[in-house]
């Protein structure tokens, strides 16, 4: 498993050797504790692990730690199941602040270029972070502290980790590198692993799907999961596949051919429609977006994958779920699920946009009577927006993210940059599920702001190479 295959430092060159000792050791002694039956004591320890393991990398080896900080999402929802079903059901789940712990960490890349973000053109991602900064005052005010701290770490981060990268743009290749290599890496071992979920359901994923009694990640049984693999429910790994798929449509790796057939096999058995819309989306403004020759090549390398998947998807197990899914794209008046989610859009949507100050960052949270944190579903995040920013709030969030998606598709800059126009196309393909659930929040806006961090800084970089070939200088 690698999270890059190179070391770079935006300091002199340091040898990458410490920085896998530290990530080893970290794995290692994770590992142990959690198999010498320490898991309780790992709840709390990991996280703090995690965090000083992150602030090294982010010091000395900044590529690395983008690949670490990736690799907490993409695990930590596991962890935590193999902790508690070793160690005994912990409903509060606190070893899952973890990867939200390290990425904040790139707050201080924040305070650090927020004075000359506007010169660099990171004006858009600004404006978003002053939205929610606005949502989490109102919410503090009207909402327990606590829990509007909880909640601003799903709104926060994402973007925080967006401007990381897009002020990086001088060291855009070596991100590029970190990220491609991290996504193959991670495709192929979560994508298996969904695989496996679905056909066998680990003990300690059915231990967890009965305690927590979340309907939507399937029945506790082989064959009756609705894949999530590694992570916490099947959108948010649906959209971390999504991302994978695009990704290493663009990628020359010996292992993307099985992390792909591997992937569009979990991504399939996660079942979640609005993904399967935004990876189709995807598609197109990918191949709208890369040159004639790349084209030919992304042709040929989705029939290929095609000729995997598809007679695998064609079978028993697997058919009769995929092809019911399939289904409910013809015939939505039957769908209980659509069905539901409208009458609830009906229900909510005066309520979302009644209110200019909004109710603030965690009012979708409540303790319930066993002290346990609960979060509200509104089933759409241009709802959630506006329910929580308010208008005050939502205008520049809004506003910040309709600038970035503009910037990247009005820019030509790099269209023989395949990775970029990847970039451009994640980005698309979660922005439209935006109708369908709350996609810029935690795992799945990570991704979301992440690909339009990156994506920005692929046109500055570019645009910057342009410049010096002309004599000119950005």
């Amino acid at each position: 498993m690698s999270l890059t295959s190179s070391s770079v430092s935006t300091k002199p060159s340091t040898p990458a050797l410490l920085a896998w000792i530290v990530i080893v050791g970290f794995s290692l002694f994770t590992a142990v504790a959690v198999l010498a039956g320490a898991g309780s004591i790992m709840r709390l320890l990991f996280p703090l692990l995690s965090l000083a393991v992150g602030l090294f990398l982010y010091g000395r080896y900044p590529i690395i730690y983008v690949g670490f900080t990736w690799w907490l999402w993409f695990i930590t929802p596991w962890l935590r199941r193999i902790i508690d079903y070793r160690s005994g059901w912990d409903g509060n789940g606190i070893i899952l602040v973890a990867p939200f712990l390290v990425t904040l960490i790139t707050f201080i890349t924040f305070v650090q270029y927020l004075p000359r973000s506007y010169k660099m053109g990171g004006l858009p991602i600004v404006l978003a972070i002053i939205g929610v900064i606005y949502g989490f005052f109102i919410g503090a005010i009207k909402n327990p502290l606590t829990v509007s701290l909880r909640a601003l770490l799903d709104w926060l981060t994402p973007i925080l980790l967006a401007f990381h990268l897009f002020v990086n743009w001088r060291n855009y290749p070596k991100y590029r590198e970190n990220l491609q290599s991290t996504f193959t890496w991670g495709l192929l071992i979560t994508g298996v692993y969904g695989v496996i979920q679905y056909l066998v359901a680990p003990e300690w994923d059915r231990y967890w799907i009965i305690q927590t009694k979340l309907l939507t990640n399937g029945a506790p049984e082989p064959l009756g999961i609705r894949v999530f693999s590694t992570m916490n429910s099947p959108g948010p790994f649906a959209n971390v596949v999504l991302a994978g798929l695009l990704i290493l449509l663009t990628n020359e790796s010996f292992w993307r051919v099985p992390a792909m057939a591997a992937g569009y096999m979990s991504f399939l058995l996660s079942l979640v429609r609005s993904a399967w819309a935004g990876w189709f989306l995807g598609i197109i403004s990918l191949f709208a977006f890369i040159k004639p020759r790349l084209q030919m090549q992304l042709v040929v390398t989705i029939l290929a994958i095609a000729l995997c998947v598809l007679p695998l998807a064609t079978i028993e197990p697997f058919s009769e779920i995929i092809s019911a899914r399939l289904e409910t794209f013809t015939n939505l008046q039957k769908d209980t699920s659509y069905n539901e989610r409208s009458e609830l859009y009906e229900k909510n949507v005066e309520l979302a946009f009644s209110s200019g100050l909004g109710r603030g960052i965690g009012s979708k949270y409540y303790v319930n009577e066993e002290g346990l944190l609960q979060e509200v579903t509104l089933d759409s995040g241009i709802l959630d927006i506006f329910f929580t920013l308010g208008w005050f709030g939502a205008i520049p969030y809004i506003g910040g993210m309709a600038l970035v998606v503009f910037e990247l598709f009005k820019s030509d800059v790099g269209r023989s940059d395949a990775f970029a126009s990847a970039a451009r196309a994640i980005g698309l393909s979660i922005l439209a599920q935006l109708l369908f659930g709350s996609v810029m929040l935690a795992l799945s806006g990570v991704v979301f702001w992440s690909f339009l961090g990156i994506g920005m800084a692929a046109n500055k970089y570019h645009q910057n190479e342009k410049a010096l070939k002309d004599g000119r200088r950005v």
